[in-house]
């Protein structure tokens, strides 16, 4: 069940973001195999670009991207099915956990195998009228470009995927049983891991919130669903680690772009590698400042979470470590996760961009040191005023005071 309805949700919600960005409109009955590889790229899987251009034509393409929001709604099933049987229990021995876990394995990698013979199409490309149309038509120069699944690349990522879910799962939940051993890392741990999820999961719901806004008041209805149902953790994400002061580096050329906001665009559709910060946003809307604004108010938050999950014998300073090193490698993990690489290109006898404009890349790259030093600084600083505001909560490992001794005590009889 965790296997099935984590992977029926993702085809789903896939389904419904392709038919909104119109993907219904494609040749040859295409659109299960594309949802198909969809949910592959989401799980970490390798969907190849393919192409031909026939006779002295050539075509190179490449497409990187996760689409986030597809792999959000199947790790929160499949994790919620993996840990439902063992909610009522306090220990777990290791080699019974990882029993348990690869038989989701095994099941997982069985639907990953069908999912990749699946997702496989080639599609013509038209050249259109003129000369160009003429020359490839003499050559037999007939493009076409397509996509298939890499099988050995996607059951090994998908597999490791799976893997640190389900680790994640263990490690967040306060209900997962653990090993003995591995109990007193717990009170150290899991606050910190659980207030990081919520906080990636505020950011994604006051990303729905403002999708559903800009679709009422602003039209494009169809689009904006399309951005929320694939890539609104991509976009949110991104965002939430601009507004700790991160850098990333990226560039939009040719017809295509990315699901982005019109000021990202303009930022990044520049000859060379543009620099995407809150100084370069801010230069084309001011309003981009508010990002700095919601990444204190949601980060204080889940330091005080966190805090307010701890024991009360944590120190301060513990406190603000442990929101160090969890802030560092959620941001870390969108880093990686966030990162965009497309191109695509067509030619013939050596000249490029024959298909009318159909040439084009799209990349979006962090800059990892920047994004990490300001995750410890934010951590520190947030760790340690989260700790101060939770001390009026009452928290695992407090005793309230009993009455006064006055040293009367009540004899039998």
């Amino acid at each position: 069940m965790a296997v099935l309805t984590g992977l029926v949700a993702m085809a789903v919600v896939a389904a419904l973001g392709l038919l909104a960005a119109g993907a219904s409109d494609l040749p040859d009955n295409a659109f299960v195999q594309v949802v198909a590889a969809v949910v592959v790229m989401a799980v970490g899987g390798s969907v190849d670009v393919v192409g031909d251009a026939g006779f002295l034509g050539q075509t190179d393409a490449d497409v990187a991207v996760l689409p986030l929001t597809v792999t959000l709604v199947g790790a929160l099933l499949v994790a919620a099915g993996f840990l439902r049987p063992l909610r009522h229990r306090a220990v777990a021995g290791a080699r019974e956990l990882a029993l348990w876990a690869a038989r989701v394995a095994v099941l997982w990698l069985l639907a990953l195998l069908g999912l990749s013979f699946l997702a496989r199409k080639r599609f013509t490309v038209g050249l259109g009228g003129g000369a160009i149309g003429d020359i490839g038509e003499l050559l037999d120069a007939t493009p076409e470009v397509g996509f298939e699944t890499d099988v050995p690349l996607t059951l090994l990522f998908g597999l490791l995927w799976l893997a640190g879910l389900l680790f994640l799962a263990l490690v967040v939940s306060r209900k997962a049983p653990l090993p003995a051993r591995l109990l007193r890392f717990q009170e150290s741990v899991r606050p910190a891991a659980f207030a990081m999820v919520v906080l990636l999961l505020a950011y994604v719901a006051l990303g729905v919130v403002v999708g559903l806004v800009v679709a009422v008041v602003r039209g494009h209805t169809a689009e904006t669903f399309a951005v929320i149902l694939l890539g609104l953790p991509n976009l949110v994400w991104t965002a939430f680690t601009v507004g700790l002061g991160a850098s990333w580096e990226g560039r939009v050329d040719g017809p295509f772009g990315l699901p982005m906001p019109h000021v990202l665009d303009q930022v990044l559709r520049t000859p060379d590698l543009s620099t995407l910060n809150l100084r370069t946003l801010a230069d084309y809307d001011g309003r981009v400042w508010w990002l700095l604004v919601i990444a204190a108010v949601l980060v204080l938050a889940a330091a005080f979470l966190m805090a307010a999950r701890s024991p009360a014998r944590v120190r301060a300073w513990q406190h603000a470590l442990h929101m160090a090193v969890a802030l560092a490698l959620t941001v870390l993990a969108v880093s990686l996760l966030a990162s965009t690489s497309a191109h695509y290109g067509l030619s013939l006898l050596g000249i490029g961009d024959l298909g009318g404009g159909l040439s084009g890349q799209v990349s979006l790259k962090p800059r990892l040191w920047t994004g990490l030093g300001f995750a410890v600084l934010w951590g520190l600083v947030a760790g340690f005023l989260g700790s101060l505001l939770a001390r009026r909560v009452r928290r695992r490992g407090e005793v309230e005071p009993g009455p006064p001794d006055d040293g009367l005590q009540e004899t039998p009889g």
